[in-house]
Formats: structure tokens, C-alpha cells, sequence
């Protein structure tokens, strides 16, 4: 057993190997973007109904509490999170009491 091992070589990603597939993903994402504006412009110009102004009040209060909501519960995660709250919960055993420790020490 007197053989000596090689270090295990490493191979090193080239950067332009993954490239194409980068583009890819990229175009397709614009393409998608493209597809829900024009679904969104063609939706919203379709129809010549008129929004009343409770409308217009009701829609900008559900964004309102939403964003409330969300930024709440945000704060809440972060929170816990950096008060060790989210922690894994620990078994705190109790101290074990002696009746002899008791009669030996003083009152």
C-alpha cells in the first residue's frame, strides 16, 4: 500500500457553456412579459364599460390592505427570525432535587 493517489482534479465551468441556455430563458421570459401586456391592453380596451368611482376606491383600498398585510407579515418573519424564535425547540430537563442535599446544607 505504498501507492501514491493523485489529488482528485477539478473541473472548472466555462464560462460561455452556459450561455446559450441563459439567452434562452431570458427570450423566453420577454416573450411571456410581451404576451400578458398585450392580453392586459387587449382586455382592458375591450369593453366600453365604465368603472364607477366606488369602483376606483374599492380597487385602490384591496391594494392598500394587501400591501399592508404583506409588509406586516414580512416584518413578523424577519422579526422571529432574528429573535432566535424560529429556532428548533430544545428539551430543558429540570434539576433533579435530593432530599439529603437539603438536610446537609444549613437553613
Amino acid at each position: 500500500m505504498t501507492g501514491t493517489k493523485s489529488p482528485p482534479t477539478i473541473e472548472t465551468s466555462n464560462p460561455r457553456d452556459g450561455k446559450l441556455a441563459r439567452w434562452a430563458i431570458i427570450s423566453v421570459l420577454i416573450a411571456l412579459l410581451v404576451a400578458a401586456c398585450v392580453l392586459g391592453y387587449l382586455g382592458w380596451t375591450s369593453t366600453d364599460i365604465q368603472v364607477p368611482e366606488s369602483g376606483y376606491v374599492a380597487l385602490v383600498m384591496g391594494v392598500v390592505f394587501s400591501l399592508v398585510v404583506g409588509v406586516g407579515l414580512m416584518t413578523l418573519v424577519f422579526y422571529s427570525s432574528r429573535g432566535g424564535y424560529d429556532e428548533p425547540a430544545a428539551l430543558i430537563k429540570p434539576l433533579e432535587s435530593d432530599d439529603d442535599d437539603e438536610r446537609v446544607r444549613p437553613n
